[in-house]
């Protein structure tokens, strides 16, 4: 806000009126020298009216004195107060204006001596001086004086009657203008310090809450390196109970003090001292990060100043450097076990191995928990991470400076020895590792047993690496698998060669699948009645043409390995229901779907697609589901074989008997047949135990109203039992010929089978 009468803020008219009532003890006293100098004048020339001015001035100076004095100053706090204020100043100054102006016209004017005359025009122009520096606060007060004082005694001598006295009168008017000129000036140069005072006041008050506010600590330091400005947050965080009290300590002391008070080691001290001082003296710009002893973290940074003041900040980033610790361990270790993980050991491990006697045999061993996928899909992930869990705690007891142990992924874990004597010596230890892995170990309430493989190598530091080692290290896992897993297999240059091989058959395999190379027998399926083909299985054979005839047992695995098994179901599947069509229109095909095949409701579309493209009644395709198809995703895979029931397909539940929960699948699955698998054929003869049992399956079966096929007849003396005892519906094996070709079914489709008088003959006799 302004006021309108003098166009300058609120505040500052309001001091300027306040300065009018202040040091007014030049009052009284001018009034006492213009008193001596009226009856000094009385003295010289007799004039008798300065016996009158003489007092009346004195006492003008005293009374405005006392006016003046009895004012409180707090009386004038705003732009009206001070407006009434300046109004009866005016009154009081311009009844003592006229009363010295009185004085030097009559003096002038009554007067004829010219003592008397200079005397009275020094005296008041001298008083005059000191109109513009007591009153500049007000223009109307300068201006009354100016007239009341000066402008008599310019009127007296104009009045004088000659041309010198009148032409002198008229020289006093500039001067009036001038002493005008002066408080004006004043008054301009105190605002302009008033307003640069404020505006320096504002900058220094948002300095000094800029300063204070800030997050980080700063100081800012002269060339010697001693503090010139501090903010609250330094004082805070350096254990100082004022800012203030850090001016004038080096950077030095403020360190030393960090280490008197136990929180900073004299090593970390050194060298941000070093590194601190060093910026500051070449201005640049540089960061130390600072650990205290108490677990806080500061970070102090060195900036380029100006002149010479350097700045430092500093901020506390314990929190920064825990998230940092906790991202880093994160990155580096597993978050299950808290063991290194894949990327920090294969890190941490190129370091040892480069270090150190390139001479030295250096051991790497790898272990896999054995049927860990079975753990996941029967009890749960939970479960499976608290066996991981229990693993880890266990190997974790042989970590040392020479032992590194890693969870590499999975459940694979891995173990670096940095320096073994021997392998006869590192034998020793794996078999140790092994030993503290036997026992139970309780899961989630799940008494569970640990079971791993393994495989290890030995090798000299020298020449070899991290990733040569874990591929020797695989491949002898591998070979502990094949030979029944619960055990650890040294790597051996067989083992390579056999990897080899194996990684030529898998090239091989994809380009046979991919070239459809692959060729589909049947095995027959025949009717335990009558002794005629009903059915037959399709199966897959693949002709190496280096290796011949692999077999199925080795190309499934590697083609199911390699995520390829899909395909192989397709051209089986494609080429059993096209052969089919060129068959008698009893004879249906059966084919046998992988478990990977029912992960995707694409399923239902292919074998729709193989049974409009071959042109055969839906009936006389029946597919074959294993077990292994069911553990999965038992709700999805239900609803695909639900899919293919509604499109006319038989559904057969294979290999019956072998796996964990057949006897719900009975109850869950749309099935028309179950196939009993060989091996209860095969231990017939060791006791009524497997007749019993295999009698059981069959009438359970048959009050389900499911058919049934008995595989693995192989011999006549099984036949006859199962034709007299069982009585199975469909009957299946090599007693029945070999896997045939599609033209070979076609031939065979008419004929009886040679076996047809035997079982009559065998039928006759029982029967009597």
């Amino acid at each position: 806000m302004k006021n309108n009468r003098n166009s300058i803020p609120e505040d500052v008219y309001v001091g300027y009126i306040r300065s009018l009532f202040q040091d007014v003890g030049v009052l009284p006293l001018g009034g006492l020298c213009f008193a001596l100098i009226a009856f000094l004048l009385y003295y010289k020339t007799g004039q008798t009216f300065q016996l009158f001015l003489g007092p009346a001035m004195f006492a003008a100076g005293v009374w405005r004195y006392f006016k003046i004095m009895s004012v409180d100053h707090a009386e004038i706090h705003d732009a009206e107060s001070a407006l009434v204020w300046e109004r009866r100043y005016l009154w009081w100054g311009s009844l003592h204006g006229l009363i010295v102006g009185s004085f030097g016209f009559a003096t002038i004017v009554l007067g004829e001596d010219s003592f008397a005359e200079l005397a009275a025009v020094s005296s008041i122009l001298c008083g005059t001086i000191t109109i513009a520096g007591r009153n500049y606060g007000s223009r109307k007060m300068i201006s009354v004086l100016t007239l009341t004082i000066v402008f008599p005694i310019a009127l007296g001598l104009m009045l004088k009657g000659d041309i010198y006295h009148f032409i002198l009168g008229t020289f006093i008017a500039p001067f009036m203008l001038v002493v005008m000129k002066m408080a004006e000036l004043v008054r301009t140069v105190l605002f302009t310090a008033i307003s640069e005072e404020k505006r320096s006041t504002r900058l220094a008050q948002r300095f000094d809450r800029a300063l204070n506010t800030m997050p980080h600590g700063l100081l800012m330091l002269n060339k010697d390196e001693r503090v010139v400005v501090s903010n609250g947050q330094a004082a805070e965080m350096l254990g100082f109970k004022s800012s203030d009290q850090m001016l004038g300590r080096t950077l030095k002391s403020l360190l030393m003090r960090g280490v008197a008070s136990g929180l900073l080691s004299e090593r970390d001290y050194a060298y941000a001292e070093e590194n601190l001082s060093k910026a500051l003296r070449e201005g640049r710009d540089r960061k130390v990060l600072l650990s205290m002893a108490n677990g806080r973290h500061f970070e102090f940074a060195a900036r380029e100043g100006h002149g010479e003041v350097g700045v430092l900040t500093f901020e506390e980033v314990t929190s920064r450097v825990e998230a940092e610790e906790k991202i880093r361990f994160m990155a580096r270790y597993d978050s299950l076990t808290s063991l290194p993980n894949r990327a920090y050991f294969h890190e941490k491990v190129s370091e040892t191995m480069a270090a150190g006697d390139q001479d030295r045999l250096c051991g790497l061993a790898v272990l896999d928990l054995d049927d860990f996928k079975s753990v996941n899909d029967t009890l749960g992930h939970p479960v499976g991470d608290g066996l991981i869990y229990a693993m880890a705690e266990r190997l974790s007891v042989f970590a040392s400076s020479n032992v590194q142990i890693s969870r590499f992924g999975g459940d694979e874990f891995m173990i670096f020895f940095n320096q073994v004597d021997n392998e006869a010596q590192f034998s020793v230890l794996l078999d140790e590792i092994f030993a503290s892995l036997q026992g139970e170990v309780d899961v989630a309430g799940h008494a569970m047993r640990l079971q791993a493989s393994g495989g290890a190598v030995v090798v000299s530091a020298r020449g070899s690496d991290v990733d040569s080692m874990i591929v020797k290290a695989d491949l002898a896992l591998y070979k502990a698998k094949e030979l029944g897993k619960n055990c650890w297999r040294l790597f051996e240059k067989e083992m390579d060669v056999a990897f080899r091989n194996r990684q030529v058959m898998k090239a091989d395999l994809r380009s046979a699948i991919e070239a459809r190379n692959l060729r589909v027998v049947y095995q027959p399926i025949v009717d335990a009645r009558t002794m005629r083909i009903a059915s037959c299985e399709a199966l897959c054979r693949w002709d190496h043409p280096e290796l011949g005839l692999v077999s199925p047992a080795i190309f499934i695995p590697l083609a199911e390995e390699m995520g390829l098994i899909s395909e192989i179901s397709a051209i089986v599947l494609d080429a059993a229901c096209k052969e089919c069509a060129k068959w008698p229109e009893q004879i249906g095909v059966s084919v046998n779907l992988s478990a990977k095949d029912f992960r995707s409701i694409d399923v239902v579309a292919r074998v729709r697609s193989a049974i409009e493209g071959a042109g055969i009644s839906a009936s006389r395709l029946e597919v074959e589901v294993t077990e292994t198809a069911l553990l999965h995703d038992t709700a999805a895979t239900v609803t695909y074989i639900k899919a293919l029931k509604e499109l006319g397909v038989s559904i057969a539940l294979d290999d019956f008997g072998t796996g964990y929960s057949s006897l719900s699948y009975l109850h869950t699955l749309p099935l028309d047949k179950i196939k009993i698998d060989g091996s209860f054929v095969a231990n017939l003869k060791e006791g009524e135990r497997s007749l019993h049992l295999l009698q059981g399956v069959v009438d359970l079966s048959r009050k389900l109203g499911l058919d049934v096929t008995v595989e693995g007849v192989e011999r006549f003396d099984q036949l006859t039992l199962l034709e007299s005892a069982v009585k199975p519906d469909l009957l299946q094996g090599f007693l029945f010929g070999p896997a045939l070709t599609a033209s070979g079914i076609e031939t065979m489709a008419e004929m009886k089978q040679p076996l047809v008088t035997s079982i009559e003959s065998a039928r006759s006799r029982a029967s009597f």
